[in-house]
């Protein structure tokens, strides 16, 4: 007999990340179908579901909803860090714990997150590392508006400095805006070998447009010369992207490869014509990690998962990885992508990286090399 037990699935359905969230939000419902059709597991998921709207002030409210008026201790959910940063306080005086699906910017660890996506170490860090060698260390950083671009770029600084580079220019979009106008004139004064896109929702998908109609009147910011390189773009964008995005490159855990059968897409029917991406696959292992954890600890509330997650294994569209009992942060694979028939050739793959949130690790001459020495006469 299955053990029945609530879950709570927190995605917006609609607003600025709108295709983000969808792909969480399918992922999850993918593995809590998977997990109550399996007979094996002693666990049968009941998903207690509700929706933001992308509204950030309803995440707070609506966590405590299904807290209060479910038997659910643990959450699915959150895009944004302003969502998760939200929902933390609820989840700290309640006794629950949020699932996290999407890459962040770091410099957080709480014992009621686990973090199932990328840190700087697993995104940012690499994917600078590989295009300043071939592209030149003068970068122009690009966000929107709040958390993750402000925090991301803050971090891209310090690499670019590290590399020996200058940035350039550095530009934040209101969440939603898409005049990108000034954007694009500031890059085309500036001339810089790279733009770290940090900007999410329609304001990405006008960046990109604006940006290709620009390199077709110079040839400096063809993709081959000046890329747009992004931490958390994914296949579930590039239908809005389209020819645009073509060349460019992001970095991530994963990027579907349709020649290989992955047995956690076998029977999964495509929605919108989008492929699978990391958003997806990670919210799929957080309810599949999940049910490991509680078909060995019924209870598994924020003070057992150290325990549970210490010398462990989980299967998951990633791979085998082990999560950080001190960070609760999950250990990766790390993927370079280029843009290329509506999804990603794999230029780049470290196959498990570490998770190091705080960057207490990160060595300069290991990622951009030793800075060479200038004679001074």
């Amino acid at each position: 007999m299955k053990r029945r037990v609530e879950i709570g699935i927190l995605y917006s359905r609609s607003g600025n990340y709108q295709l983000v969230s969808e792909a969480c939000h399918r992922g999850a419902m993918q593995a809590v179908a998977a997990i109550n059709a399996d007979p094996f597991s002693p666990i049968e998921f009941v998903p207690i579901e509700r929706d933001p709207q992308g509204n950030a002030d309803r995440y707070a409210t609506l966590t405590e909803d299904i807290l209060r008026n479910s038997s659910a201790r643990h959450i699915i959910g959150g895009v944004t860090s302003w969502s998760r940063k939200e929902i933390i306080p609820v989840l700290e005086k309640a006794g629950g714990t949020l699932w996290y699906a999407c890459p962040y910017e770091g410099f957080e660890a709480n014992e009621h997150v686990v973090y199932m996506h990328a840190c700087p170490n697993q995104h940012l860090v690499p994917l600078l590392g590989h295009i300043i060698p071939l592209y030149g260390a003068n970068g122009f950083l690009t966000g929107s508006n709040y958390i993750w671009g402000w925090e991301t770029n803050r971090v891209a600084r310090d690499l670019i400095a590290d590399a020996g580079g200058r940035v350039l220019g550095e530009r934040y979009l209101p969440l939603g805006e898409t005049d990108v106008s000034r954007l694009i004139e500031e890059i085309r004064a500036t001339r810089p070998d790279f733009i770290l896109n940090n900007l999410i929702g329609p304001s990405s998908y006008a960046f990109f447009q604006a940006y290709a109609e620009m390199s077709r009147q110079d040839d400096h910011f063809t993709p081959q010369r000046c890329p747009i390189v992004s931490c958390n773009l994914t296949e579930c964008e590039l239908p809005a992207i389209g020819a645009a995005g073509d060349g460019h490159l992001s970095a991530g855990p994963y990027f579907h490869d349709a020649s290989v059968k992955e047995v956690w897409l076998v029977g999964q029917p495509e929605h919108d014509g989008s492929r699978p991406s990391s958003f997806q696959a990670s919210a799929y292992a957080c309810v599949k990690v999940l049910a490991s954890t509680l078909a060995s600890n019924g209870d598994a509330s924020p003070s057992d998962l150290s325990a549970a997650f210490a010398q462990n294994s989980f299967n998951t569209p990633f791979g085998a990885i082990s999560i950080d009992p001190q960070t609760q942060h999950a250990t990766l694979p790390v993927e370079i992508g280029r843009i290329a028939n509506g999804g990603f050739e794999k230029v780049s793959i470290a196959k498990t990286v570490e998770p190091d949130p705080y960057l207490s690790r990160y060595d300069r001459a290991k990622v951009f090399g030793r800075r060479k020495l200038k004679v001074v006469s």
